[in-house]
């Protein structure tokens, strides 16, 4: 609800938002981008047999692709490939490792998604790394140091000291778009002013519309991280 909100502040953007899958799907038809922040392991829901045909259309027809956190988590298989195909890079179990620990990206690189990010830190966080990457047209944008005892595969354990892609920008051969960033676990990280840039960049530049020189500006009010919370608070014992 919070990107959609900073999305409606973005010159010639109409974004539209569904809790799954679009019960009409023809808000579908004409989408420059499509963004899922939400489970992963093969529960996204584009990821079904009855909508994944819908999907891959849109990826075929140019249309960029946006997955934030958990959304790029794939079982080794098809899907997981043409996923790779379309975002640059997909997790899978085999190689990847994941985790919450402080990060701190200390170097920026140069692109378009980049514009008007700052170096920041991400206190405790959740993050996942080792992936599997496309190759060429693949652009790391933040890198930082993760702790080596999160190391969990042995693919993982072979790059002791190595510095990690926490996210990228991918520039597929047909000229479509995907970024990806697998930081914001936690609700609270939005409220880091480059964090919210770097996403709201990326997900213009995934649907080819111009990134502003100093970064996408978005009005932020740090009140409305409380918006829409569950409340996971437990009952006191004997109340319903």
């Amino acid at each position: 609800a919070l990107l959609l909100d900073w999305l409606k502040q973005q010159p010639s953007v109409w974004p539209v938002m569904a809790r799954g899958w679009p019960t009409d799907e023809r808000v579908l038809a004409g989408a420059k981008c499509v963004v899922y922040f939400g489970d992963g392991g093969g529960k996204q829901p584009f990821a079904e047999p009855k909508h994944w045909a819908v999907f891959s259309r849109l990826m075929t027809g140019g249309a960029g692709l946006v997955l934030l956190h958990q959304a790029m988590d794939f079982p080794v298989g098809p899907d997981g490939g043409q996923i790779k195909g379309w975002l640059g890079a997909v997790y899978h179990s085999d190689i990847g490792s994941r985790g919450h620990w402080d990060m701190e990206f200390k170097q920026i690189a140069a692109h378009d998604v980049t514009r008007g990010v700052k170096p920041f830190a991400a206190p405790a966080d959740g993050w996942l790394y080792n992936l599997h990457f496309a190759g060429q047209g693949v652009t790391p944008l933040l890198v930082g140091a993760v702790p080596d005892k999160s190391r969990s595969t042995p693919d993982a354990k072979k790059h002791v000291g190595r510095d990690e892609v926490i996210a990228w920008a991918y520039t597929r051969p047909d000229g479509a778009r995907g970024f990806g960033f697998t930081g914001a676990d936690l609700h609270k990280s939005w409220a880091y002013e480059s964090q919210r840039t770097l996403v709201l960049n990326g997900i213009l530049w995934a649907a080819r519309l111009p990134v502003p020189a100093g970064g996408a500006m978005a009005s932020f009010d740090p009140a409305s991280l409380e918006r829409n919370l569950d409340d996971k608070r437990k009952p006191a014992a004997g109340k319903k």
